[in-house]
């Protein structure tokens, strides 16, 4: 045997070695990342949503989520992608486009670490995906580790986009941000008929893109998490009662215990971690979530 063919062996026999390595990290290839604005806890049993009751049957749930305080938009958004709370990622109000505080880290994107630019660090080629409604979306997660990103107008436009580029290119990784159930709470109210229609409205666009991933033929490795940045009362939020701190996480698919409700106390900023436990990512040192690992097999 030359010393050339053995050179090539061992670099198959080395290569498929790291693969196998590089794959048991990951819980699963692709992972989907839905929040609905707005949505609180207190609606879950009364809204119409069977995709949701679905996913919470086939995987895992709390209903007890804690939002940040105080609780409203920005800052639990920012403390949900960057694994910490206000008083480390300096995000504080409602619709803070840059830290109230200064971080109290920064990367060389110029931003507190979020799970954004933790997984593009260390998958450089991979493609990513960030489509919302709300543009406060652009201010807290690292725009220019996206491969694809896209501001919709509507969440009907939201909904489409997401089904038309999840069949179009597969993403490892992708992020679709509803600025409903919340405007409708702030217009109407929440806990009213508007709101738990707007609900259901938004359980189809879900449906949507659980059959696009069906439809691009990853839905069997992809893990779902479904979940919110804060709930509401009357025609607000930002205050500390349970219908505006609980929110929703839901979280099914690959891997995922089915039927199991989350017992771990489970913050904002544990979304996170999470996350980058299904990618095998090494979390920062200045993040305080942890993953909820119950949740998994």
């Amino acid at each position: 045997m030359t010393t050339r063919l053995i050179y090539c062996i061992l670099l198959i026999c080395f290569s498929n070695i790291c693969t196998t390595a590089y794959a048991a990290k990951c819980k699963a290839k692709h992972v989907v990342l839905i929040g609905f604005d707005g949505w609180g806890s207190y609606s879950v049993e009364q809204a119409e949503m069977p995709i949701v009751k679905e996913l919470m049957e086939s995987g895992s749930y709390t209903l007890r989520k804690r939002s940040v305080l105080p609780s409203s938009s920005a800052v639990n958004w920012a403390s949900m992608f960057m694994g910490a709370g206000p008083e480390l990622h300096g995000f504080t109000t409602w619709g803070s486009k840059s830290p109230d505080l200064p971080s109290r880290e920064l990367t060389h994107y110029g931003l507190f670490p979020s799970i954004w630019g933790l997984f593009r660090d260390a998958n450089p080629k991979a493609e990513v995906g960030y489509i919302y409604q709300w543009d406060g979306f652009e201010y807290f997660a690292e725009m220019p580790a996206m491969s694809y990103t896209c501001h919709g107008k509507s969440d009907t436009l939201v909904a489409q986009k997401a089904v038309d580029y999840i069949i179009e290119k597969k993403p490892v990784f992708l992020g679709v941000f509803f600025d409903e159930p919340d405007h409708v709470g702030h217009q109407i109210g929440h806990d009213t008929e508007a709101y738990y229609k707007k609900m259901n409205q938004l359980d189809g666009f879900l449906a949507g893109i659980i059959n696009a991933l069906k439809e691009a033929k990853i839905w069997d490795d992809t893990i779902l998490i479904v979940t919110s940045d804060h709930g509401g009362i009357e025609k607000g939020h930002g205050g500390k009662t349970m219908a505006e701190m609980e929110t929703p996480f839901i979280i099914a698919g690959k891997g995922i215990k089915k039927g199991y409700v989350i017992e771990d106390s489970m913050m904002q900023f544990d979304v996170a971690p999470t996350i980058a436990h299904i990618f095998g990512l090494k979390t920062p040192q200045v993040w305080i979530g942890r993953p909820m690992k119950n949740a998994f097999k």
